[in-house]
């Protein structure tokens, strides 16, 4: 079992040190193992590649003293167990905010700022984002040596899912609905949202290769502008996996493609990135986070990975066994999203095809998280297998059974939710 080695490993120094082998709370690297053969992005939780916030940290990011005069210092409440960042909630005084750390190997001040725009632009349309606090220096952001954070409030109504592993499916069809109704919404809202897309990164969405005019080309380059990621997959035939895999697919998709209109969209949308009203299996969307993943790509490939996100098992087939379809869940979730944004017929033909494909600039930009940030062979083959396994699967009968079902239910009416479901 590989043990994953942060930029602060490499270089000696941790978050809020003084530099190479400084003493105190932050001087000793994360190091964790990882189960074996649980896939690509559904690793343990608790496996965390970076170290916990710190009280200094947080002392120099929210500010010694509290609102309300009183002096009590910034006090962790609970700290997130997914891996990729060092998150934590916090009580500042009378008020509770969710901090957030990044490496700048995985997000920059810019690349923050960007995510806050789109986020505040969400939320002046009325859509249930935590607001981004300012913090003392004016600024969203703040850059402390070779790391960023980030303040939010905390999201309204109940975290039901906080310990769900991703790929999680919903806990009822009613949630599916739900979540389903809410990502309609969220496209209504981002449709006038205006920014570029991002360019592709690190942990970074984006649909740049699936609708470039030669995709292995253009996954190609991007490959060739990551060094680590390059020197890692010149040892897979990558190329000749992609061609054989993942191109024809691409080619499937590329005419539907073609005719969508871009926009913004949330690009990590499953269970553990929205809160709720109660426990309840009717239960609705409370509150909407985590826009680490957005970018400007289509509303039908967003909706795709929130598909590709909670109605497949997908470590059943890591595990090296199958892969198990929802496609009730994914009915509920489509009928959801189209109560509040029906597809137009070009959408509704398009998104089939999309879905097996949805996944790849995010794949790619994991192997390159894996090999230059966060170092680890066997999470770095883990998320190769994401890239090339994924797709395959929607050539098998499994999948391919999934998207013909889609595909008839797009042709008919959505059916509103009107009864308690579980």
């Amino acid at each position: 079992m590989a043990a994953t080695q942060g930029p602060y490993a490499i270089h000696g120094a941790a978050p809020g040190s003084t530099g190479p082998g400084s003493a105190g709370s932050g001087s000793t690297r994360a190091e964790s193992t990882r189960a074996e053969s649980t896939g690509a992005r559904s690793r343990e939780l608790g496996q965390l590649d970076w170290l916990p916030l710190t009280d200094d940290e947080l002392r120099g990011i929210l500010g010694r003293g509290d609102p309300g005069g009183l002096g009590r210092e910034p006090v962790v409440t609970w700290r997130s167990s997914r891996p990729m960042s060092a998150a934590a909630l916090v009580r500042h005084g009378d008020a509770a905010v969710f901090v957030k750390r990044h490496h700048l190997g995985v997000r920059t001040p810019g690349q923050l700022t960007a995510e806050h725009a789109f986020a505040g632009h969400l939320r002046e349309r009325d859509l249930p984002v935590p607001a981004v606090v300012r913090l003392p220096d004016g600024e969203s952001v703040l850059r402390r040596g070779e790391y960023c954070y980030e303040v939010h409030q905390v999201a309204d109504g109940t975290d039901l899912y906080r310990e769900a592993a991703t790929w999680s499916p919903y806990a009822s069809l009613g949630h599916a609905y739900a979540a389903g109704a809410a990502l309609g919404r969220l496209h209504l809202a981002a449709a006038d949202f205006r920014l570029e897309a991002r360019p592709p990164a690190v942990l970074m969405n984006s649909s740049q290769v699936i609708t470039a005019p030669d995709p292995l080309q253009a996954a190609g380059e991007l490959v060739g502008q990551r060094p680590a990621l390059a020197a890692y997959l010149a040892g897979r035939h990558w190329e000749d996996h992609f061609d054989a895999i993942v191109s024809p697919l691409i080619a499937d998709a590329a005419p539907a493609l073609a005719a969508l209109p871009s926009q913004w969209g949330h690009g990590d949308w499953h269970p553990s990135n929205l809160t709720w009203t109660s426990a309840a299996p009717d239960a609705r969307v409370a509150g909407i986070f985590d826009f680490g993943l957005a970018n400007r790509t289509s509303a039908v490939h967003d909706l795709a990975l929130a598909l590709e996100r909670a109605v497949v098992s997908w470590p059943g087939l890591h595990q090296g066994g199958t892969a198990d379809a929802d496609p009730t869940a994914a009915a509920f979730l489509l009928d959801g999203y189209q109560t509040v944004r029906p597809l137009t017929e070009a959408e509704a033909a398009a998104l089939p095809l999309v879905l097996p494909v949805a996944h790849v600039e995010y794949a790619l930009s994991e192997i390159d998280y894996f090999t230059s940030v966060a170092v680890s062979s066997g999470d770095a083959d883990l998320a190769y297998e994401y890239l090339i396994g994924h797709a395959w699967w929607f050539t098998q009968p499994p999948g391919a059974a999934l998207l013909g079902f889609l595909a008839g239910h797009l042709r008919r009416a959505p059916v509103p939710l009107q009864i308690a479901v579980t």
